[in-house]
Parts: C-alpha cells; structure tokens; sequence
C-alpha cells in the first residue's frame, strides 16, 4: 500500500472518531465533542513538533476541567490518535509560529487503546506506532490521564496530587524504588526534608516490619519519628571502636600526611592485628585480619604501641609510634568522644547493635534515626562510614539466610560522597556509599541520598539512582546535574525545575510508570522534621527568660560542646 493510501486511510479514521464525538472534561459516560488544537508537524523518534492553534489553546483555558485547561501549556500534555490507539505525550517548549500558531515540541510518554466511545484506557509507557506528520492533536481530559497515572496492583505509596489535576493520586512503586535506589533532590527551603519524612512515613507504613536506616546530620528528623522508629544520637548510640575497620582507624587515629602517613599506616596496622590476636575470639575463628571485627582492648594497643617502642634502636624512629599514642591517649580522655571510645572493658555487643540499629526484628517501628549533629566533626564521617559498612556487610554475610533487604537513607549525601579533591578526610565514607550505590542491589541493600546540591555529588552515584525526585533546584549547575542523570523522556518535566512551587517534585525512573510532576500531601504536625525557618519578625517579639534561657544552654554547651 502506497504512502498516500496510508494517509487517506489515516485521515478517513480520524474524520470517523471526530463525528463519533470524543469524551470530555467529566467522569460521566457522555461523549462531549472536543476538537482538534493542532497537528504533527515533525516526528524524530521519541521526541517530535506539533503546531497548535493558539486561538484554540485560549479557548481551552475557560474549560472547568484542569487537564483541558492545561492542555497545550508547556509541562502539559496532548494526544493523538494512531490506529486504535492514543498517544500522550508531554510539551516540552514553545514557541511562536506564523499566522496565529504555535511551535511546540513534544515527548512521547506512551500509548494507551482508543475505546469506541473515545476514552483512553490500559496505558502502557513506550511507544509501538508513530504518528504521522500531518496527524491530529487533540487535549487530555482528566479521565484521560486517570488511565495514565492509575496506580496498578504493585506495592506503592500515595505521595501527593498528579499535576494538573485536583484528584489523581501520585503514587511510587516500592520495589523499583527501592530496588535501584533513589534520589530527592531540592535547594533549601523547597521542603525537603518534609516530603523526604512523609516518604519514610507512607513506606514504614506499608512496611512495619521493614528496615531502615537513616543518618540524620542536622537533628531534624528526631522529631518526626519519635513515635514511629528509634532514634540514636551520642547518649545512646554505643557504637563500639573496634568496629572499625583498618581504613577507618586511620582517619581516626592517623594525623600524618604524604611520605610519614604509609609508615604510620604499617605501624598501626602491625598494632591492630596483634591487639585484635589477644582476644580469645580470634582462636575461634583462625585467621584473622586488621579488618575483622573481633573485640580488642585499647590498653592493649596502647601497650603494643609502648612495647614496639621499646625495641626500637633509635630515640628518633619512636616519632611516628608516639604519635598514635598521643591520639589515642587524646581519644580515651575527652568525653566527646564517649559513645565510641569508653570503658576499659570490652564485650562483645555486635550482636545487640545490629539488632537495634537495622530493625531486627522491627515491632512495628521499621526505621531507626541516627542523629549525628553531637558528633565531633573530626570522626563525623567515620561513623557515617560505619554504620554504612555495616549495612552493606551484614546484607553481605547473610547471604544465605532469608533476605532482609536494607534500606539506608543518607541526608546531606554530597558531604559524604563529595567530588573528588584529593583530600584524604572522609574517603571510608566516600567509597563503601559507593560501592553501595553499584553493588548494594545484588545483596538487597537500597540507597537513599538526599541533597540540595547533586552538583557537588561524586561522579556517576547520582546515575546509579534509578529513580530520581527533584524539587526546585536554583542553582543551574544543579539542574544541568539532574538533567545528565534523567532520561530523555522526561526532558519536558525538567525544563519546570527551576519554577516548581515549595513541596512539588518532578518524579522520574523505575519507581513511576512515567514522569509525573506532584505535589505533596500535607504531612500532619507531629510527623514533620524540626526543619521549618523561624520566623525573625515574629521570634524577635518574644522576650523574657533570657538569663534563664542562657545558664540552661551554656550548661549543655560545656558538657557536649564540639
């Protein structure tokens, strides 16, 4: 059949739906006639240029129905018939043309069956069949995209309202999320940290047994989770030292730099092994590395040290042995550093640690907050780096045990996982969230990371999320960050970033059938992060209690200040 034959075919379906009458802006079953607002004007794979009417686009916006309304405005969708099925896909830009008419280019989203009586129905992302220049667009109608964005029968959370709708729920599916990690993205004050609570809060939800791990640097999301998982901060967190591994107590213990740092690094590592080698456990398990979280006695690597010392021949190769001493005798003696290095006995708490901190089993409390303000600055990163090792290696080890799939949040991720600078500090951290963002999906491990600016992210960590969440970003490095990372579909939601309203997101990946931009539910009062701006004019009325207010917060100032 020849190219025209195509057409007149083409057009004589099109002419016959017309006079059928297609559906419009109410969920009734009466057709309600809704003409033409443009035609194809160019087709290049997924992404092709429509002219549309502006006349009919003014027309459109007096339509009660929100989708109609829309229809044809940039981030907005449209339709067209192919066969006997719809087309949607997504205005990316704008621009005028001659005579009354509008340039748009478009993105296909997907295709749904074209019912008798017109409606769309069985939407399905990807495209078989597409439309020739020449085709007819037509608006969607909010029953339209109710068959686009319906939920199916997978496990999901309801996170929000589909935009530009006042009914259609956004909905995110947990296995994919999960399953290939996510990110939310978001410069301060566009609700981040809210929509990250209300996320956790709808997940945990559907999932009170699950297993989640959040590290919390700022002590906001205490307060919307005290009823609803534990919180572990310096008064409770008890996280034994000799959980580290060798790479850990080196950016704890080792303050040389360059050429000094390797013979210091060989000289701990003798001492670590040896310490580790005392422990009665170490029998039980043969070989033993400086890696191997066996218990040990500070005093007794503070003896060994002392000891090697002794053998020395020079008074001038003790250097480097004194000082780790001075480091660890500076650890075991200031009292910020209690929840990590206390007691002159040590038993052996792996068990119980891991129970309390990965939810095992959960009781209904499936998240667990790790507030890391009170940490010193100087190991900050360490003990993110350890609860993060310990994540990835118990989901490593109970390989052969039934599947307890991890989830581990990370806030403020671009100071963990930052570019690389050359630095020594924080490259623990840095590299065990790496290899979960390749490798954690084999051992059931997920990994959140929230930021404000993805920019600052190491290279490719952001492209390992498989579903990314972006919230206004104001920064254009940021955007231009998150555009590398998203699919090409979803170049039309993008463009919107930088003019998103405070708790709307632009939602694309594994987790969502296709990219849908939505605003968040209104997460109840006492579920809400202790992350809300103060209001100055309104604070700097409040007077009174000032001496009082002083005394109080110096006393806790001495007694935990950094």
């Amino acid at each position: 059949m020849s190219d025209q034959s195509n057409l007149n075919e083409f057009l004589s379906e099109l002419k016959t739906y017309s006079e059928g009458g297609q559906p419009g802006s109410g969920d009734d079953d009466t057709p309600v006639q809704l003409d033409p607002i443009g035609n194809v004007m160019e087709i290049a794979g997924s992404s092709s240029a429509v002219v549309l009417e502006a006349s009919r686009l003014l027309e459109l916006g007096e339509d009660p129905d929100p989708a109609i309304r829309l229809s044809g405005q940039v981030g907005s969708q449209v339709k067209m018939a192919v066969g006997k099925n719809w087309l949607i896909a997504n205005v990316r830009t704008m621009r005028a043309g001659e005579g009354g008419t509008v340039i748009a280019n478009v993105d296909f989203l997907g295709e749904g069956n074209r019912e008798a009586d017109g409606r769309l129905s069985g939407f399905k992302r990807g495209v078989t069949r597409f439309p020739i220049p020449g085709a007819q667009v037509f608006p969607v109608t909010t029953r339209d995209l109710r068959s686009v964005f319906a939920a199916d029968s997978r496990p999901h959370i309801e996170i929000g309202t589909v935009y530009p709708t006042d009914d259609i729920r956004g909905a995110l599916y947990i296995d994919p999320m999960l399953g290939k990690h996510f990110a939310v993205l978001g410069s301060t004050g566009t609700g981040k940290s809210t929509s990250v609570a209300l996320i956790l809060h709808r997940i945990s939800q559907a999932s009170p047994e699950g297993h989640i791990v959040m590290i919390d640097p700022h002590g906001e999301y205490s307060a919307a989770f005290k009823n609803h998982g534990e919180i572990f901060n310096v008064d409770n967190l008890q996280l034994p030292y000799w959980l580290m591994n060798f790479e850990e107590h080196c950016e704890v213990l080792l303050t040389s730099e360059d050429s000094e740092r390797q013979r210091d690094e060989d000289i701990l590592a003798k001492c670590l092994l040896e310490a580790r080698s005392r422990n009665k456990m170490a029998e039980e398990f043969g070989k033993v590395t400086v890696d191997s979280p066996i218990p040990y006695l500070l005093t007794d690597l503070n003896q060994i040290i002392v000891n090697e010392m002794g053998k020395l021949d020079r008074a001038g190769d003790a250097t480097p042995y004194k000082r780790i001493k001075n480091k660890l005798d500076e650890l075991r003696a200031d009292p910020r550093f209690t929840f990590m290095f206390s007691g002159m006995m040590v038993s052996d708490t792996m068990n119980k640690f891991i129970a309390k901190m990965f939810r095992l089993p959960a009781n209904g409390r499936p998240i667990s907050i790790v507030d890391v303000s009170g940490v010193p600055s100087e190991v900050t990163s360490t003990v993110v780096s350890v609860l993060a090792r310990m994540v990835f290696d118990y989901a490593l080890w109970s390989r052969t045990e039934t599947l307890r799939p991890l989830l581990l949040v990370c806030e403020e991720a671009h100071r963990y996982v930052p570019k690389e600078d050359g630095s020594q500090r924080g490259q623990a951290v840095r590299r065990i969230l790496e290899r979960i963002a390749k490798e954690g999906r084999k051992y059931g491990v997920s990994l959140g990371l929230i930021t404000q600016r993805p920019s600052d992210l190491a290279e490719g960590v952001l492209s390992q999320c498989g579903t990314i969440l972006s919230m206004r970003l104001n920064n254009e490095r940021d955007q231009d960050m998150v555009r590398a990372a998203m699919p090409e579909g979803a170049r039309g939601f993008l463009d919107a970033i930088p003019a998103l309203r405070n708790r709307e997101v632009i939602v694309c990946g594994e987790g969502v059938n296709i990219p849908i931009r939505v605003t968040f539910d209104t997460l109840e009062a006492e579920k809400r992060p202790a992350s809300s701006d103060p209001s100055f004019a309104e604070m700097w009325r409040d007077v009174g209690d000032e001496d009082g207010i002083i005394t109080r917060v110096v006393r806790r100032w001495r007694g935990h200040g950094k």
